[in-house]
């Protein structure tokens, strides 16, 4: 049901819904919600040190994780101790409490995206369905700056840097707000968020016109497939021609198929709903061709010794302005906060 209504709200030739009213009540919420806090009727709090957010204004993958990634590491480079607060979408809490991400980290606790962060990003990561309280938590381990995967629409917890990625392939879809269409919040948001950045070519017209000024490009780059479960590790072009299983259980499955196939692959398609908890029965596809899954789809499978299985590592890729200036962009948005709360 989920990819039934994501292929329709990202038609190129949107058609009338029966979902518009509801859409229509929905963004009269969101309008109260943030008027809210405009008067002041609702407070943003702090977290004792400046906060990033890398968010998105729709529903389904735009590339939102590997941003915050290469953003995590870029401002330990220059010299900050930076924490990761997330949702811990797909783990299964019953707490409210903030809790730690470790590598080692049942991912049914802490959520597939969140030990996909820990990993790759190498700074301390915490979860937390009230993100308030799990960005206070990695403040009182000794952080500099906090980078909050999602929480865009989050807004209690104050921010002083926000950050929008959006997929250049898919755009905004229909244009409608949620459940008529893919919007978390009317198009208008964009021109109050710092920095616009866009994973991949812009296909649309339509989208090339809504953007602000300054936008910053990103593309993902994935160059090898690594073992699932094991240290083996081949370049993608050692697939080249083959016929293999692509399976992806995340917001945007296409996106990942696309790749496989831009690789010379020649794919057939599993995907799964954003989150899901793959077996090793629905892995047995009747043959011996590789399996190749996501990194996030990974992180679950990790227990299945399986040789066919393989996961393909992609990794946000700036050229070198645009990844000097949004980095100075973030720095100038919070410099005074770190240099006032830091060390």
């Amino acid at each position: 049901m989920q990819q039934r209504l994501i292929e329709l709200w990202y038609r190129e030739q949107p058609r009338a819904s029966l979902l518009q009213p509801l859409a229509w009540l929905y963004a009269a919420l969101v309008a109260l919600r943030q008027r809210a806090y405009v008067s002041g009727l609702a407070r943003a709090a702090g977290a004792g040190r400046p906060v990033v957010v890398v968010g998105n204004l729709t529903v389904g993958g735009t590339g939102k994780t590997p941003l915050v990634i290469w953003l995590a590491q870029a401002l330990a480079a220059s010299g900050l101790r930076v924490g990761i607060v997330a949702r811990g979408y797909g783990g299964r809490r019953e707490d409210r409490a903030p809790r730690q991400v470790r590598a080692d980290s049942p991912w049914r606790e802490v959520g597939d995206e969140s030990l996909l962060l820990a990993r790759r990003s190498g700074c301390p990561t915490v979860v937390g369905v009230d993100r308030l309280a799990a960005a206070r938590a990695l403040v009182a381990e000794g952080m500099d700056l906090i980078v909050s995967d999602d929480g865009l629409q989050h807004l209690r917890l104050a921010r002083d840097c926000e950050i929008v990625v959006i997929d250049g392939a898919r755009g905004f879809g229909n244009g409608r707000l949620l459940p008529a269409g893919p919007l978390r919040e009317p198009l208008r948001r964009l021109r109050q968020v710092d920095a616009v950045v866009v994973n991949g070519s812009v296909a649309r017209d339509s989208l090339a016109a809504l953007l602000p000024p300054a936008v910053f490009a990103m593309r993902l780059e994935a160059s090898e497939a690594v073992g699932v479960g094991d240290a083996r590790r081949r370049p993608l072009a050692a697939f080249r021609g083959a016929r293999v299983h692509g399976v992806a259980g995340i917001g945007n499955p296409q996106r990942f198929f696309a790749e496989l196939r831009g690789q010379g692959m020649e794919v057939i398609e599993h995907a799964f709903p954003d989150h899901h908890a793959l077996t090793a029965t629905e892995l047995a596809f009747g043959d011996d061709l590789p399996v190749l899954m996501t990194e996030k789809d990974a992180v679950k499978c990790s227990a299945l010794a399986d040789p066919r299985l393989w996961y393909v590592p992609v990794t946000a890729q700036l050229s070198t302005r645009d990844a000097h200036e949004l980095l100075a962009r973030v720095l100038a948005k919070t410099r005074g906060t770190v240099s006032a709360g830091g060390s």
